[in-house]
């Protein structure tokens, strides 16, 4: 059986509606469908005010798909959204009145909380590395991040949660597919003694990514809980930029142990890495500290230094806003050219300058990380048995 766009269909013809009545493609509610080497991606439209309700539906579409021959995976969102009959269907009649069911989750949930973080087996610590704004150098500083905190002995895995612009296999020199561990679950990739998983590792480095905010969230869902991570002491997930829907999800529902702003010295990029620090504060994620990147160009002839963007303001925003001051990472050509070389710096010349630059900004993160976790254990409840 050819894997193809109408043979997703057709399975999907056997899914009954939100309201048991037809099926969810003769009713209009399934998006454009997307196949990507044995990966199908594709979203259902719900009433909002049912979404929770109908997490099955969800879920059998999903069954139904990975049960065709050819499928190696299927990433399943539902969306309120109205798609404009993205496959030629005519729009879905309006479900009839469901009765009310209470919200799973107790008073709590039903009073619009957050439900509990769930955590990642085998994973001890998950660190953001997040900017308010594209083009400050995050993923490099994230691979180089990561690489640091290896020498420092940490079995260190890297996310790479950018599903628009994805880097890691560009800067970690990956190729390849990753291959399932059980026909469910996904093995990481690995450089460097390094694991990794990328949207860049599923699809083609020029494909471009054309998806709803609740496709991107289900994707980083599944990279996240539907990869065999292993035993790690810390996982890094490289945030998109900025703090739109993805990542305020993985701020809200991903059990971060801390986040770390990157930022240039210039007060454009300092406006957006505020955005991105409050976010975190307001989801009452800990805030390991700000990185201020580019911090200054060193001439490769001459070693003279230029202030190209300003310098300083990175720290001085921190000590503004109480957060710890990681350190100034300088422009410099080598970790341009290995970061495209896809030998981050901090692997390819250990002992170099900009290697240590790195190695210090890991092992103060190591230290906020312990103590952001120490502070954690210490606020939660204590059950005493009389």
């Amino acid at each position: 059986m050819t894997l193809d766009r109408q043979t997703v269909i057709d399975r999907l013809k056997s899914v009954k509606g939100p309201n048991l009545e037809g099926d969810i493609v003769s009713l209009g509610l399934v998006s454009e469908i997307f196949i990507a080497d044995g990966k199908v991606f594709f979203s259902i439209t719900v009433p909002s005010s049912r979404a929770q309700e109908l997490e099955p539906l969800r879920q059998a579409a999903e069954n139904a798909v990975k049960s065709l021959p050819g499928v190696k995976g299927a990433v399943v969102a539902l969306t309120a959204e109205k798609q404009g009959g993205g496959m030629g269907a005519t729009p879905p009649p309006r479900p009839k009145p469901a009765p009310q069911r209470p919200m799973p989750g107790g008073p709590a949930a039903q009073a619009g909380q957050q439900p509990a973080k769930q955590d990642v087996p085998g994973i001890k610590a998950i660190v953001a590395v997040a900017s308010g704004k594209g083009g400050v150098g995050k993923s490099t500083t994230a691979v180089n991040l990561a690489l640091g905190l290896k020498t420092l002995g940490l079995r260190v895995g890297i996310l790479d949660a950018d599903i628009y612009g994805p880097s890691m296999p560009r800067l970690l020199g990956l190729t390849g597919k990753p291959e399932t561990a059980d026909g469910k679950t996904l093995k990481p990739m690995e450089a460097f003694g390094v694991k990794v998983m990328s949207m860049g590792f599923l699809v083609e480095e020029d494909t471009p990514m054309i998806w709803r905010g609740p496709m991107v969230v289900s994707a980083l869902r599944q990279m996240l809980r539907d990869v065999a991570w292993g035993e790690l002491d810390v996982l890094v997930v490289d945030m998109p930029p900025g703090t739109g829907d993805a990542q305020l999800t993985m701020a809200q529902q991903v059990p971060l142990a801390g986040a770390v702003i990157v930022s240039t010295p210039q007060d454009l990029a300092l406006i957006d890495a505020r955005k991105g620090l409050n976010m975190f504060r307001k989801v009452d994620v800990p805030l390991l500290g700000i990185v201020e990147n580019m911090s200054y160009f060193l001439a490769p002839d001459t070693g003279a230094r230029y202030d190209i963007f300003g310098h300083g303001g990175a720290k001085d925003e921190a000590e503004r806003l109480g957060v710890p001051f990681l350190g100034e990472v300088p422009l410099t050509m080598d970790v341009r050219e290995t970061s495209d070389a896809g030998t981050p710096v901090v692997a390819s010349n250990p002992e170099g300058a900009q290697a240590k630059v790195y190695r210090d900004i890991a092992a103060k993160v190591q230290t906020q990380l312990a103590a952001a976790m120490q502070s954690a254990a210490d606020e939660a409840p204590a059950i005493v048995f009389d």
